[in-house]
């Protein structure tokens, strides 16, 4: 098994692309610490891992929170008896407006999607030490890579988020803990509707799936699993001389 005895992490844990992660890699030998915000979504997470002769336990969390999350992060570790991967996937669609920006959602954005990396990178790092190394993916985006005219504040946040990657790479590379970034594109998750209807863009939602779909040179969404696998490999250790690295998985888009 590629994560056998691994003791991981994965926020945002409870649907969609995080839910897919963690099914894998609990399959894959992992004991899995399930973050979210959700009961309901941890406790199906957990129940599927569960059921099928895996181990994990949910943990409920607002990661928009600086205190939670270093509380859910300290309550995980203590719980797993130490830490070697951390998936930090939690993030939010952001506003579509720029002009006449409404700030208190640009800052939820901000502080989802970034500072809750970071913190939970930061209060991570430490217990990766201790077990001589470890790895570290965050969930940045094709808009962390090519500007989104949707939402140029989600792109702010996802270069980010490919920043923070490219420099904790490097600093911590001596310590064994490497760090990469996944970059989805559209993938069929709940939360994909609101990427294309934005609050005060839901007339053109339509629109925007067609725009964004022209994009994709192989012509499809894809499945959340096809985001876990690509995650998957960046935690083992068959990824083992790679760090610094912001994966697309997006069908071809940032190519073009």
């Amino acid at each position: 098994m590629r994560l056998n005895e691994k003791l991981a992490i994965v926020t945002a844990g409870g649907s969609g692309m995080g839910r897919a992660g963690c099914e894998l890699f609990a399959k894959e030998g992992a004991t899995v610490a399930v973050v979210d915000i959700n009961e309901e979504n941890i406790a199906a997470t957990v129940d599927a891992i569960t059921s099928d002769g895996g181990k994990a336990k949910g943990f409920k969390a607002n990661l928009a929170d600086v205190d939670d999350t270093k509380r859910v992060i300290a309550e995980s570790t203590d719980w797993l008896g130490g830490l070697d991967l951390l998936w930090s996937h939690a993030g939010t669609t952001g506003p579509s407006a720029f002009e006449d920006l409404p700030m208190k959602d640009y800052e939820f954005a901000m502080d989802l999607n970034v500072r809750s990396s970071v913190v939970c990178a930061s209060e991570s790092i430490q217990h990766m030490r201790r077990r001589g190394g470890g790895s570290i993916v965050f969930t940045s985006s094709m808009g962390g890579l090519v500007g989104s005219t949707m939402s140029p504040t989600y792109s702010v946040t996802k270069f980010g988020i490919v920043g923070l990657t490219m420099s904790l790479a490097q600093r911590y590379a001596l310590e064994k803990i490497r760090v990469n970034a996944v970059c989805p594109g559209p993938i069929e998750t709940p939360m994909m509707p609101s990427f294309f209807s934005r609050p005060g863009d839901e007339a053109k939602a339509e629109d925007n799936l067609k725009r964004v779909m022209g994009l994709v040179p192989m012509g499809r969404v894809a499945q959340p699993i096809e985001v876990a696998y690509a995650v998957l490999f960046l935690l083992s250790d068959e990824a083992s001389f790679i760090t610094g690295v912001p994966l697309p998985v997006d069908g071809g888009v940032v190519c073009r």
